[in-house]
């Protein structure tokens, strides 16, 4: 069936760059026609010099919500009214709302992610994990795991300007639940790979491998047949990770499932109402 555009249609959006990958307006104005609701969802490509006029131009038309992606997570907090607490502690927003005339921001990258694990019967408590990336997703995915009861996660990250910012968090997330997290530096191969030995999940959460890019920050050699490698990206859906995982025998995923439930509780958020995930799955997963 074919979205019916009214006057009163109500305009939902992702804001990134690039977004032209994205398959949330399919998803999520596919949602909207199965449960009869007048909205529909668009991509928009954005600038960051552009982005402040942008937020402000969608709160000035009354535009019910929207998400973020790359690499706007952070960026977008001072333009919003509200922020949760998960999304202070994280310093990421990738879902916005408006609630009586206020845009309030709020991540459900984690939970998104942790509900993903379900689609393997993989779970993360009482594991250790292994992360590369400390940017909006990630961090959303190391505080979700840590208060979902994950024994201890190591994050690896490049060794710049933002590392100091990553432990000072870490040390954060380590205090608020208890959970161990370590941070090391990505270059630093000799730790990943120790690291990584004794973890039972990998979780690539940065841009490397996608597209065009072909390339993995883990050597083939550290993977092995009992580690659930996991990437967030979904274009391509096998990145060399995936590829370099399946060929030693290792459970995989990819990012789509993630981006599915992270999808499915912004849904929530904005209507009030349940993404119907089974129909879903079967028309885009």
């Amino acid at each position: 069936m074919e979205p019916i555009i009214s006057g009163a249609t109500g305009l939902f959006c992702l804001l990134g760059h690039p977004a032209k990958h994205s398959i949330s307006p399919k998803m999520h104005t596919s949602a909207f026609q199965m449960l009869g609701l007048d909205y529909v969802y668009l991509a928009f490509d954005v600038t960051i010099e552009d982005f402040p006029e942008v937020v402000s131009g969608l709160k000035k038309m009354g535009v019910k919500g929207f998400n973020l992606t790359m690499p706007f997570k952070s960026l977008v907090i001072p333009y919003l009214d509200e922020v949760s607490e998960i999304s202070k502690l994280t310093d990421s927003v990738n879902t916005v709302m408006l609630r009586d005339g206020k845009y309030v921001g709020t991540t459900t990258d984690g939970a998104g992610y942790i509900e993903s694990l379900k689609e393997k019967n993989f779970s993360a408590v009482s594991k250790k994990i292994t992360i590369l990336g400390a940017g909006g997703a990630a961090k959303s995915i190391i505080a979700q795991a840590a208060y979902d009861k994950a024994k201890e996660i190591s994050v690896f990250k490049r060794k710049n300007e933002t590392f100091d910012a990553t432990v000072a968090f870490a040390k954060q997330v380590s205090k608020t639940t208890g959970c161990k997290v370590s941070v090391f530096d990505m270059d630093d191969k000799d730790a990943m790979k120790k690291e990584i030995a004794s973890s039972d999940l990998l979780i690539n959460a940065t841009n490397v491998g996608m597209e065009e890019d072909t390339t993995s920050l883990v050597p083939k050699e550290f993977l092995r047949r009992d580690l659930f490698v996991s990437d967030i990206i979904y274009h391509p859906e096998m990145t060399t990770l995936l590829k370099d995982a399946k060929s030693v025998g290792a459970p995989y995923l990819n990012g789509k499932y993630m981006l599915l439930y992270q999808g499915a509780k912004a849904f929530e958020l904005w209507t009030g109402k349940q993404m119907p995930v089974d129909e879903i799955k079967k028309k885009l997963f």
